[in-house]
């Protein structure tokens, strides 16, 4: 396997299937999906970032602020790092731009793009969700269709559904 580091995982059930996280030994997601494949999620890590993945019943920090979330702390994932390998910087600052869109308020494409500061960007930011290997922590299920339809998840629709409707039954009031 390439890299010499160490990798913890970690799998926890949530209503929406089970939710896998590989975190460095110092708390930063390297990727976490909806999955209890961990050499499928491994595979998202980019190759200078992966290692050797050890199970751990739970990692601390970040279950304990996924299971915040699931209980209704929203923001709880907000604070966790996260550690992703990027081809520009564009790719960067789109990821950090989808951690500022709030709960209970998806963005569109189009809107991801200007906030992302390439207006003109869709493509571009698309593929941002796209390539994003951190599911949940870099929040790419808040962004939808122009048309407000939900649009693609690696994670298929049903998990995206559920994590917008628990987040739009939490903020709205």
């Amino acid at each position: 396997m390439t890299g010499t580091n160490t990798i913890d995982s970690s799998t926890v059930d949530t209503p929406a299937g089970p939710f896998s996280v590989l975190v460095t030994p110092g708390g930063a997601v390297r990727a976490a999906g909806f999955t209890s494949d961990l050499d499928g999620l491994l595979g998202l890590v980019h190759p200078t970032l992966r290692g050797e993945v050890r199970s751990r019943p739970e990692l601390g920090t970040v279950t304990r602020a996924v299971a915040a979330y699931l209980d209704g702390d929203l923001a709880a994932i907000d604070a966790v790092p996260v550690e992703q390998h990027t081809s520009g910087l564009f790719l960067a600052h789109a990821w950090q731009v989808l951690r500022d869109v709030k709960p209970g308020d998806p963005v569109t494409y189009t809107a991801y793009a200007g906030l992302a500061g390439r207006p003109a960007a869709v493509r571009a930011a698309a593929a941002a969700c796209a390539r994003n290997a951190a599911a949940l922590f870099v929040p790419c299920h808040r962004v939808l269709r122009t048309d407000g339809s939900l649009g693609g998840y690696r994670w298929g629709l049903d998990v995206k559904k559920w994590l917008l409707g628990h987040e739009r039954r939490l903020t709205a009031s």
